[in-house]
């Protein structure tokens, strides 16, 4: 018998949760609140909420670096990686799902633990090939290697929800005549939209926000803006107002879309868990 949750319960776990979203949150509002700040108000901890407001650091800032051409490589190498990434792993993941060999999981499994490396094992071997082939500070090089560290796990989530549809479903279009083409993307792609969109949207969020590569395989005409974030940091010091407005900036495109498609998120990637 199912025990009855109490409205007790019911409140206590909403205060829980609204102070686990505050704590995680805090950070970020932090950083906008110093963005706004002057350097002097920044350091002071006493001045967290008692200061006077200033937009000079963004202007600052603008003035420094150009931050719309950081802000369309972040566009480019993130919308570059995700659709390569789901060039190769759709028809990976409907392979591994719907014609599995005795394998598949061995093969899924190694493609996971490869995430479990440290990346900076393989920085000296990638940066030798970047420089060979004249890729250093390139953007097709990084949409690349973006592509390549996040196809684990862009293959393990369709691999996930292709799983949850009923493999009869395509069996009825190969007996009405689908090609594999149209199997593909008539039948069964339709049906995974929420798990595809809530991919996509991970795989954007992966790499707008990866940083070693970027900081590594670029310098100026690919830098996205985790390279202008790192920028404002200086061997006079760092210049936490500037900084923070930096860090404000490069995280607000992607918070945006997060709030607005959290729906969608959420629904994706909750597919398939309740039949």
């Amino acid at each position: 018998m199912a025990r009855r949750v109490t409205p007790q319960w019911k409140t206590g776990m909403t205060i829980l949760a609204w102070a686990v979203g505050f704590l995680i949150f805090f950070p970020i509002l932090w950083t906008i609140l110093t963005s706004f700040k002057t350097e002097n108000d920044a350091i002071d901890p006493s001045k967290f909420l008692g200061f006077t407001w200033t937009g000079e650091n963004y202007v600052a800032i603008q003035e420094q670096r150009n931050y719309f051409a950081f802000l369309m490589n972040s566009v480019y190498l993130s919308l570059g990686s995700t659709l390569l990434g789901l060039i190769f792993a759709i028809p990976a993941a409907w392979a591994m799902a719907f014609s599995p060999t005795k394998r598949t999981k061995d093969v899924l499994l190694w493609m996971l633990s490869t995430k479990m490396m440290p990346a900076v094992g393989a920085l000296v071997p990638i940066y030798l090939l970047f420089v060979r082939f004249g890729l250093l500070d390139s953007r097709i090089g990084l949409i690349v290697v973006l592509f390549v560290i996040n196809l684990p796990i862009v293959v393990w989530m369709l691999y996930t929800y292709f799983k949850e549809i009923p493999g009869e479903i395509l069996e009825a279009s190969r007996m009405d005549g689908a090609n594999l083409r149209q199997e593909l993307f008539k039948v069964l792609a339709p049906m995974a939209v929420p798990g595809i969109a809530s991919t996509i949207l991970l795989n954007v969020i992966l790499a707008w926000n990866e940083a070693f590569w970027t900081l590594y395989l670029t310098t100026t005409n690919a830098a996205p803006l985790t390279a202008f974030i790192a920028s404002f940091s200086s061997p006079q010091g760092l210049f936490y107002a500037k900084l923070s407005a930096a860090s404000t900036l490069a995280i607000a495109p992607i918070l945006i879309i997060g709030w607005f498609s959290q729906k969608q998120l959420v629904r994706g990637l909750t597919f398939g868990a309740v039949k």
